[in-house]
């Protein structure tokens, strides 16, 4: 489901970020990504989104090379792969609807679909009935969950986060730790970016641990 073969990358101030990185994601699988800050996390997520390309080697995602992804190709690319933020990148003017239900609008998905879309998203992270509700009108852990439906809104088989609890008390954070887990028992593969010491204990998953640009352990969940 994802695969990176040797993958270098290189920003343009010369800051290099990732470094022969290889790894595989199975179709279904959770993971944590783990790493120190600046390890290249962020960068391993970007390059799985399509927001960045590496400098050398392949990506592939849900059995396509990015690489060959090209022009008008690349948003119903992005579709196929939810993105979870830390900060929610909400649109404060905007509500919770119309939040969720942006990346359907963009793809110009009929009203009545995109109605029950929404709703069912909505339903999914337990926030229905908050539909014209604002974004500052929420507290920390309903906006993550807004963000969370608007990234499975699509129906992605790819859930991608980074660092989706920092900003999140522990009780907050284990809610929508076990929102991730709901979906990948449905079938959707997540990979998390975390360095929360309490999920990675708590959620025995693989781990997937980067340090400087480079993959050093991969210790699997004890049984």
């Amino acid at each position: 489901m994802i695969r990176f073969d040797r993958v270098f990358k290189r920003y343009p101030n010369g800051r290099e970020a990732l470094a022969e990185l290889s790894f595989e994601l199975e179709t279904g699988e959770m993971a944590f990504l783990t790493g120190h800050s600046g390890a290249g996390k962020s960068t391993v997520l970007r390059l799985i989104a399509l927001l960045e390309r590496p400098t050398r080697g392949q990506v592939f995602v849900n059995g396509r090379n990015t690489s060959a992804v090209r022009g008008g190709a690349i948003p119903a690319f992005r579709r196929q792969v939810g993105v979870v933020f830390q900060d929610h990148r909400l649109l404060d003017d905007r509500p919770v609807y119309d939040n969720v239900a942006l990346p359907l609008a963009v793809g110009g998905v009929p009203r009545r679909e995109m109605d029950k879309r929404v709703r069912a998203a909505l339903d999914q992270v337990g926030l229905l009935g908050r539909e014209r509700s604002f974004p500052l009108e929420l507290s920390a852990g309903e906006q993550q969950r807004v963000g969370i439906a608007r990234a499975v809104i699509t129906k992605p088989p790819v859930l991608i986060a980074d660092e989706p609890t920092g900003n999140l008390d522990p009780d907050l954070a284990l809610e929508v730790m076990n929102l991730f887990q709901r979906f990948n028992a449905v079938g959707v593969t997540v990979l998390v970016a975390t360095h929360d010491v309490h999920l990675l204990e708590r959620f025995r998953v693989r781990r997937l641990h980067i340090e400087h640009g480079r993959l050093a352990t991969v210790p699997h969940a004890a049984a």
